[in-house]
């Protein structure tokens, strides 16, 4: 597909500087934080928003999965402002039969004290629906969905950003506690031939999680944590007849990753499973998934730069 994919969008974190003494000293000894420097990080990722159903009368399930696409991410990272730049090059294997596929995505992630809160948004085209023996493609399937959680972490120890972002790195071994919030809204359009139709999804749940970072070395890491939620999920026109029904949420999350003052890398997986009821006789499951190699360099930012940003989080209180 070329150039036909071009990716862009600007990622922008806030987040709050302001600590106590206390919170110094906690950061200081379970974590570090690189707020005079510069990240820059060059990625592999893999993402996409797939749909099971399940036919309870007939015995049959279906796989909705759009036609998977690979792109190379850029970024450069200073305190509170991220840039990112992705395309997906026709040299890559996966991108090679793609035709008229889309995949659009942004991916937001803000915190303030102990609160973080992430966006989501996926707009794909051209699906295959596999089934028990047979495998149709389905070029006019597109969806769009919007949403994300609201998260507390209730343990200051805990460092999310060091394995979201890599501007924090975790010292000592540390677990959290994380309720969220989640909240997604799915549009489906189908267009074949002579057929075009709509419909709508909206989801929310709220999920305890539990998270924990491992430190294995002084520079290697390892994170893994998880979630079971419970929600309530509301369909229009998609199925028999309009429902209102249980939603079930889990999630899972597993990174590996390589720290230094300068040098950073690793392996950031992450899975969010959504099952809902359409109607009495089908099930609809959704699931989003997302796995990214990485590899960074941090340099030091200019005087200027560091003096901008402190005068702007005192005078804003970021």
């Amino acid at each position: 597909m070329g150039l036909k994919l071009i990716k862009y969008f600007v990622l922008v974190t806030f987040y709050y500087s302001a600590y106590s003494q206390n919170d110094s000293l906690t950061k200081s000894t379970y974590i570090k934080a690189f707020q005079d420097k510069i990240s820059t990080r060059i990625s592999l990722i893999n993402t996409s928003n797939s749909f099971y159903i399940y036919d309870k009368n007939n015995e049959e399930h279906f796989k909705l999965e759009p036609n998977k696409t690979n792109y190379l991410g850029f970024s450069v990272l200073f305190r509170s402002l991220e840039i990112d730049y992705g395309f997906s090059p026709n040299f890559l294997s996966a991108n090679k039969d793609n035709k008229d596929s889309r995949l659009f995505t942004l991916n937001f992630r803000m915190f303030y004290n102990q609160w973080m809160q992430t966006i989501d948004f996926y707009n794909q085209k051209g699906f295959y629906i596999k089934g028990n023996s047979n495998t149709f493609e389905l070029p006019g399937v597109k969806t769009l969905k919007i949403g994300g959680s609201t998260s507390y972490i209730f343990n200051k120890n805990f460092s999310f950003r060091a394995i979201g972002f890599q501007n924090e790195w975790q010292l000592k071994s540390a677990g959290s506690f994380i309720p969220r919030l989640y909240y997604y809204y799915t549009k489906y359009k189908l267009e074949e031939d002579e057929i075009s139709e709509k419909a709508y999804t909206y989801n929310i749940a709220i999920a305890p999680s539990y998270y924990y970072n491992l430190v294995v070395t002084k520079n290697l890491l390892f994170s893994l944590g998880g979630s079971a939620g419970i929600g309530v999920n509301h369909s229009n026109n998609l199925g028999s007849e309009n429902i209102t029904s249980a939603l079930y949420e889990f999630t899972g999350r597993a990174v590996l990753s390589y720290n230094s003052d300068s040098f950073f890398g690793g392996i950031n997986s992450n899975i969010i499973i959504l099952k809902q009821n359409a109607d009495k006789t089908t099930r609809l499951d959704d699931e989003i998934t997302y796995l990214e190699f990485y590899i960074g360099y941090r340099f030091k930012a200019p005087k200027k730069w560091i003096n901008f940003a402190d005068k702007f989080n005192e005078k804003y209180g970021f």
